[in-house]
This record gives structure tokens, C-alpha cells and sequence, in this order.
């Protein structure tokens, strides 16, 4: 199990790396601005946007399903908690929406 964790680390990590490098690319002198990207540059990009808000959203997920069952608990004791649990899974679903962002961001560039 451990070493399927390190794997699965290893390939994420150089998946975020490959997507920075393609990003860092400079144009070329050639292209002007409104002009077509390259093939390459297009699929990092789409990649990296995809990347971006599948983690995202995985991560908000597991986030909200471990806030949501602690604050189902804590309001069973205290439902004067409400407030406070709400907003501690309102920021737990942020994460989905920084990532979708991102996304949209990185597809501008396309």
C-alpha cells in the first residue's frame, strides 16, 4: 500500500511538473499574439486545467465528507455549533471552486 502511495505521488508530482514546464515555455519570436498556439502548448494546457480541477474536487470531497461527518457529531451535542460548522464546509467546497478558476484561467491562454 505504501508503495502504491509513493507511485501515485511520483506521477502527480512529475504530472505538475510537466505541465509548469509547458506553461514556462516561451513563445517563439515568430508567432505573433494572435495567432494559433502550438499543438503541444494546447495540451498542456488542457491537461493542466483538467489536472487542476479534478484535484480540486477530489480534495473538496474529501475534505467535505470529513468536516461534514464531524460537524454532524458536533451538532448532535451542541446544535448552537451551526454556524461555525457551516461555514467550516463552505470552506471545504471553496477548494472546488479555486480549482475551477484555475481552470478557466489556464484555458484563456489556450
Amino acid at each position: 500500500m505504501k508503495f502504491a502511495r509513493l507511485v501515485m505521488g511520483v506521477v502527480l508530482a512529475s504530472g505538475i511538473l510537466l505541465g509548469a514546464t509547458a506553461m514556462a515555455a516561451e513563445t517563439p519570436a515568430g508567432i505573433a499574439s494572435g495567432e494559433r498556439s502550438s499543438a503541444a502548448t494546447t495540451i498542456g494546457l488542457g491537461a493542466a486545467a483538467a489536472f487542476a480541477v479534478s484535484v480540486s474536487i477530489l480534495g473538496a470531497g474529501y475534505a467535505v465528507g470529513r468536516i461534514g461527518s464531524a460537524a454532524v457529531g458536533a451538532l448532535a451535542e451542541k446544535p448552537e455549533l451551526l454556524p461555525r460548522t457551516i461555514l467550516f464546509v463552505a470552506l471545504a467546497e471553496g477548494l472546488a471552486v479555486l480549482g475551477f478558476a484555475i481552470a478557466m484561467i489556464l484555458l484563456q491562454k489556450i
